[in-house]
């Protein structure tokens, strides 16, 4: 017999609550009046928009703190094929301002507004502290990205990239309002069912985890929502008219344990679900992290 009921399982497919929106809506308006305030980097250089869980509508903790990406608009880092030359891509001279100075002028203008003590530089973000009128936000400073693919056309992908205190040499590149899109589109083939799955898979982590039941720190909630947007479709949508958690959970870990197997080639295929970036490739996580980890939750969950 499964560990979960129905009835349990459908309440961990649940949102942490039905206002998700309005708290990100309210966090990037907390952080435009914040950065308004000051004007060490205008307005009309900078986007602000949400990213990670809540944007995705995939968090599962009330008290979960909101990501707010803040874009430099106003230049941008680029990535043309080897060989060509950045004349060909009409691309101009390079701009003096760097990433490191933009994070460090964003962090200038949040401290001016809420003071030091409120706000923490991190290696890849900046803390504002939550309290008991606003929630925990982390603003995370990126330049706009350009990643040209064809050798004979000017056509690119745009995202976001940043560069860790820890490392300012190394590019951490993202592709977050694809993510967001990508997700939509997939929940909405999926019956939305393919969110649901992922609060799913994160909170049996959180319970994997609780009980010391083979916990890998390499599983991050992440990774669990792109292995869940590689699910196929047609697993989500295997019955359209009644959902069974069990059936779904069932086929969705059987199919991506058999395709983590050593001779298996899908799995280096899968994307983010951007779209834009390997999920197999260049991260902490490894085939074999998740080969094991489907294994050991099949078990958990006790799926038969």
């Amino acid at each position: 017999m499964p560990r979960f009921t129905e009835e349990q399982l459908n309440q961990m497919c649940r949102p942490a609550s039905d206002t998700e929106e309005t708290k990100l809506q309210n966090a990037e308006a907390i952080l435009r009046k914040a950065l308004s305030s000051s004007t060490i980097v205008q307005s009309s250089k900078y986007e602000i928009f949400g990213q990670g869980s809540y944007a995705n509508n995939t968090n599962i903790r009330l008290n979960s703190d909101i990501d707010i990406n803040v874009c430099y608009t106003d230049g941008f880092y680029y990535k043309i094929p080897e060989g060509k030359t950045a004349n060909e891509y009409g691309l101009g001279n390079p701009t003096d301002y760097s990433f490191q100075a933009f994070k460090t002028n964003i962090e200038e203008m949040l401290v001016a507004y809420y003071g030091r003590s409120e706000v923490i530089r991190k290696n890849k973000c900046l803390t504002i502290k939550g309290n008991t009128n606003r929630i925990q936000i982390d603003v995370v400073p990126t330049w706009r990205y350009r990643r040209y693919d064809y050798a004979n056309n000017r056509t690119y992908s745009e995202g976001v990239v940043l560069y860790g205190d820890d490392n300012q040499y190394k590019q951490v590149i993202n592709y977050p309002k694809q993510h967001i899109t990508n997700g939509i589109s997939k929940n909405t083939d999926a019956l939305r069912r393919f969110k649901r799955l992922t609060r799913i898979f994160k909170n049996v982590r959180i319970r994997m985890d609780n009980d010391s039941y083979h916990p890998n720190e390499n599983i991050t909630s992440f990774l669990l929502e792109c292995l869940a947007f590689n699910v196929p479709t047609s697993t989500y949508v295997k019955n359209r008219y009644t959902c069974s958690w069990n059936d779904i959970l069932k086929d969705s870990i059987y199919y991506l344990w058999d395709n983590t197997k050593e001779d298996s080639t899908t799995y280096n295929e899968w994307g983010e679900v951007s779209e834009l970036l390997y999920l197999m490739r260049g991260h902490k996580w490894s085939r074999q992290d998740v080969h094991d980890y489907m294994y050991w939750m099949w078990n958990y969950l006790q799926l038969g």
